[in-house]
């Protein structure tokens, strides 16, 4: 699946509130994927961020297993120049399964086997990273009518404290916009966009009405501590509102600005606030806190790995101190 070109039919938000009354999950996912990882060059100059490995697995693949896992089945990366090897690790590799059948590896085939079995996973370029509002509004007309997931592709969370499910459930009550928010501390508002909220009547404290976004506002003029993450659910009315978005912060087109549009047309915006653990690997320094934490996980390797780096690091403070 591929296309450059926002859809032409405008989506209403008329047209959302009756996509509300009918209640339909969204089934697809849209994975922007098309940015050059500055931040890890020279190791992302031939190789997708999104590939680069925590423990054995790619990032990517952890963010689509999480789609999966919540009952996304059709899943759209929206890609850039070079990035083809991520279709690649979804396909199937017929040479290596019958060598490690041959091997009797069963438990290596079977994982190997898992990534083509995940979801239909489905490619569209945007051309030039034009921001994120744009590389969601290039998949309009693969996604069509029907609310659909966005998952950022450099975070990810516990496989045993989902969000992405309750996430989907909300929306297809709401009709509107879901958001996903974790508390942040008074000198990291500056990183993030930050909502203004307010209770929502019978739905707990973990669930929250959103009245306004603030991008990256500095400790004082924050509205909250509730902090926008990597994970949307949004009503196929964000493309129209897309279309009408012009370039902001960064001279991008900001997905922020394309949901405020909706927001201000009346269309419901709620917020869920997610207490689990998430892993960032956006940035280098996340990007190893998350091999970390999942290696000292693993049954296989967890208490070996975790044996030695104690005393690593008892090692490195040892001499650090002399």
């Amino acid at each position: 699946m591929s296309g450059h070109e926002l859809s032409e039919g405008a989506v209403t938000p008329e047209m959302t509130t009756q996509a509300q009354a009918s209640g339909r999950r969204a089934v697809k996912a849209v994975i922007p994927a098309a940015g050059l990882a500055t931040r890890f060059l020279p190791a992302t100059k031939a190789v997708p961020k999104e590939l680069l490995p925590v423990v054995d697995r790619p990032v990517l693949q952890y963010i689509v297993e999480e789609a999966a896992a919540a009952g996304i089945t059709d899943v759209l990366l929206v890609t850039g120049r070079g990035k083809t090897s991520m279709v690649d690790h979804f396909d199937r590799r017929p040479d290596v399964e019958a060598r490690l059948e041959e091997k009797g590896d069963t438990e290596r085939l079977a994982a190997v086997r898992r990534t083509s079995e995940l979801a239909d996973i489905y490619t569209c370029r945007q051309g030039e990273p034009l921001g994120l509002g744009h590389a969601v509004g290039v998949a309009a007309s693969h996604i069509g009518d029907n609310a659909f997931a966005v998952l950022l592709g450099d975070e990810f969370v516990e496989e045993d404290q989902p969000l992405l499910p309750a996430m989907l459930e909300l929306q297809a009550e709401t009709g509107g916009i879901v958001l996903a928010f974790i508390e942040v501390s008074p000198e990291e508002t500056s990183r993030y966009g930050i909502a203004s909220v307010e209770a929502e009547p019978g739905r707990g404290d973990d669930i929250v009405k959103v009245t306004g976004l603030v991008e990256k506002p500095s400790p004082e003029d924050a509205p909250s501590n509730l902090a926008v993450v990597g994970r949307y659910v949004l009503p196929a009315a964000i493309f129209d509102a897309i279309q009408n978005t012009k370039p902001g912060s960064g001279g991008e087109i900001q997905l922020t600005d394309a949901m405020a549009q909706l927001l201000a047309e009346g269309v419901p915006v709620h917020g869920i606030v997610y207490r689990g653990h998430r892993y960032d690997t956006g940035m280098p320094l996340g990007y190893l806190q998350a091999v970390v934490q999942l290696a000292v996980k693993r049954p296989d390797l967890g208490a070996e790995f975790r044996q030695w780096l104690s005393e690593f690091v008892a090692t490195e403070t040892g001499g650090a101190r002399g």
